[in-house]
């Protein structure tokens, strides 16, 4: 389509911007230990620059080195040599026409003291957050006041840098928010109490920058409703916005939620976008400034109807644009179909949540921008087998095809697809079925050979005579012995979710909780079809690969459809109509009324069968499943890394 609102041009107080695409801040590790912007998080940048972003907000920049720690190799402007580094970062995006904003942060009590090697955690107030779950210390008076003048200060340094403006994260329960929110602000001093006191903090701050920052473009981030009891609401909300544009605050970016709430933060698969968009709109409605605001966009369709609709004045999409740097310009372009689609899995924030640097199931560049900057097309035609048409082996095609190899990918199924098909059959995958889409187009839009329905042998392997061979078979389903299970009606869940099978009126027992055995679980027990379904779990708790709010969502859809789940148990014994349960814990045994026992214990790797073809080939790379169960990350992260390497 066409995204004509979407490219025209905009402007945040004396910064003129290209379009109205905005790369929010997201937290992504890629900075020096030392708080530099070094060549990896400028290449990042300089990425999404280049892809057609307008502008870049950069990830949570540090104003406190004490108790300000947010991440770990996290941005700072605490230090002039930070200026330096800075100045590298904002030249290496202006040169693709884009403006650069520094987001000033603070983590106020959503941090942790071993993230500051010891030091304390502070607050507004003694609170502690109940996701982090430690207690901060109240700053003191004296404290704010010095922390203002950090902001100021980091802002100044910003403004030095050659960047073309600030934004003060007041958003998702970090400090700044935590002052403005009843929720985390029980101060009796200057700073805490009505309204106005509550303000006070980032007012200072505001008109600080003001003073040593004149014509500096400020814009502040908020949560429109904070989604906790006793926290900020949309009508308060309102009232602030109101209030910061009377101080003069440039533009407003309108998120919600805090980590109390992060389910509203951070939405998975199955929240469709746009769902928050009246939270930015009504605000819009209140105030004359720009509105920039997130809406779990993916597609630019979206986008353009969120501007339509008069939602906000700037689209902000994070996900969207790393899973592909060139977002904007295909969008910008009417390639939309041609974007590779954030599919929600949250891979990107479970590993920043166990303090890695930010990775994305789907894009095996992202972070890695400085070491793959070129694709080095050096195939010469040289002929390269890829075995396998799931994302490992089309991920392997399309990037050999790139490097200019000459390409056949076999396939023994009818359609390319692999694991992805099985994937999209669950509900909620429209993301995952339009992954697979788009894999399957950037095959067919290269010179690649597609053999379908063909299991490629050893022998045709060897007569095509190849330069590589890649393996990306996949895995195979696993199913253990067990005693009886011959008067059994049995499935392997890759049946079910490949050729729909759903039987009806069935006492079912879905063996494993991971999030393939839940999502079966949830088409098995679908109202209609009136059956009573049960998951075993051997582990303490069920779909523990996967990030919190993704896990959540799948329970809460099991809990409605009556699914019972059962955690530290096993599957021993089946006779007919009854299966034998042992508790790991205990070993206490119970026997259950069963009519239909759905494995969904993992697939395994096919080892035998690399070392097979090692035998036969110089040049021999596998991909994904074939050698051991992981994730799409691991599959799509290990196909690309070996069609890079391969020369």
């Amino acid at each position: 389509m066409e995204n004509k609102l979407l490219f025209q041009p905009g402007k945040i107080g004396n910064a003129h911007l290209k379009n109205r695409l905005v790369l929010p801040a997201m937290g992504s590790g890629f900075a020096e230990a030392n708080g530099d912007a070094g060549d990896k998080i400028i290449r990042y940048y300089e990425e999404r620059a280049r892809g057609g972003c307008g502008l870049i907000i950069t990830e949570i920049c540090r104003v406190d080195d004490e108790h300000g720690v947010g991440m770990p190799n996290q941005m700072a402007l605490t230090k002039l040599h930070h200026v330096y580094a800075l100045e590298n970062l904002v030249e290496a995006v202006h040169k693709h026409g884009s403006k650069v904003f520094v987001q000033l942060h603070h983590p106020g009590r959503q941090t942790k003291s071993y993230m500051m090697d010891g030091r304390d955690v502070v607050a507004p107030s003694a609170i502690p957050c109940q996701v982090t779950q430690e207690m901060p210390r109240a700053l003191t008076t004296e404290e704010c006041k010095a922390l203002v003048k950090k902001f100021v200060t980091s802002a100044k340094y910003a403004q030095m840098a050659g960047a073309d403006g600030v934004e003060l994260h007041a958003a998702h329960g970090y400090m700044l928010n935590q002052f403005l929110s009843p929720h985390t602000n029980k101060r009796t001093d200057e700073y805490g109490g009505s309204f106005e006191k509550r303000l006070r903090f980032i007012t200072e701050i505001i008109l600080g920058i003001k003073s040593v920052c004149p014509g500096f473009p400020i814009s502040v981030r908020l949560s429109a409703d904070e989604f906790v009891e006793d926290g900020n609401h949309l009508p308060e909300v309102v009232e602030i916005a109101k209030a910061l544009e009377k101080l003069g605050v440039d533009s407003l970016n309108i998120s919600c939620g805090t980590y109390e709430s992060g389910l509203t933060i951070i939405e998975p698969y199955s929240i469709p976008e746009g769902w928050k968009g009246y939270l930015a709109q009504t605000i819009k409605q209140a105030v004359s400034i720009p509105v920039i605001a997130v809406n779990n966009i993916k597609r630019p369709a979206v986008a353009e109807k969120m501007l339509e609709e008069g939602v906000c004045d700037f689209i902000a999409s994070a996900r969207g644009q790393l899973v592909d740097a060139e977002f904007g310009n295909k969008a910008f372009e009417g390639r939309d179909e041609d974007i590779r689609k954030c599919i929600g899995c949250l891979y990107c924030f479970k590993e920043i949540g166990a303090l890695h640097r930010l990775k994305c199931a789907i894009n095996p560049r992202l972070g890695r921008e400085n070491i793959y900057q070129d694709l080095n097309p050096c195939g010469e035609g040289r002929k390269v087998v890829v075995i396998g048409g799931g994302p490992a082996g089309m991920e392997a095609a399309i990037t050999l095809a790139d490097r200019k190899y000459a390409v056949t990918l076999y396939e023994k199924r009818e359609a390319l697809g692999g694991a992805l098909t099985m994937a999209s059959m669950a509900n909620h995958k429209d993301l995952i079925r339009e992954y697979r889409d788009y894999l399957i187009r950037q095959v067919e839009k290269r010179d690649i050979e597609v053999v379908l329905n063909h299991e490629a042998t050893l022998e045709d392997v060897q007569a095509q005579e190849p330069y590589a061979v890649f393996l990306a078979h996949g895995g195979q389903p696993m199913v253990f012995p067990i005693p009886g299970s011959e008067a059994m009606d049995t499935l392997v869940w890759d049946r079910i979710l490949r050729e729909g099978i759903k039987p009806e009126k069935k006492k079912i027992l879905v063996i494993g909780g991971g999030v393939t055995g839940l999502e079966v679980a949830e088409l098995l027990s679908e109202e209609g079809l009136g059956n009573q379904v049960k998951v075993v779990e051997m582990k303490g708790e069920v779909a523990d690969s996967v990030y919190p709010s993704v896990k959540y969502k799948l329970v809460e859809a099991l809990t409605k459809n009556q699914v019972d789940i059962l955690v530290n148990k096993k599957l021993v014994a089946m006779e007919a109509g009854q299966a034998e349960i042992e508790d790991v814990e205990t070993g206490d045994k119970t026997k259950l009324d069963c009519d239909l026992v759905v494995y969904a214990t993992g697939v395994r790797g096919q080892t035998d069968l690399v070392d097979e073809y090692n035998k036969h080939f110089n040049r021999v790379f596998a991909c994904g499943d074939i050698n051991k169960a992981g994730s799409i990350l691991e599959a799509t992260g290990q196909a690309y890394e070996s069609a890079m390497a391969l020369v």
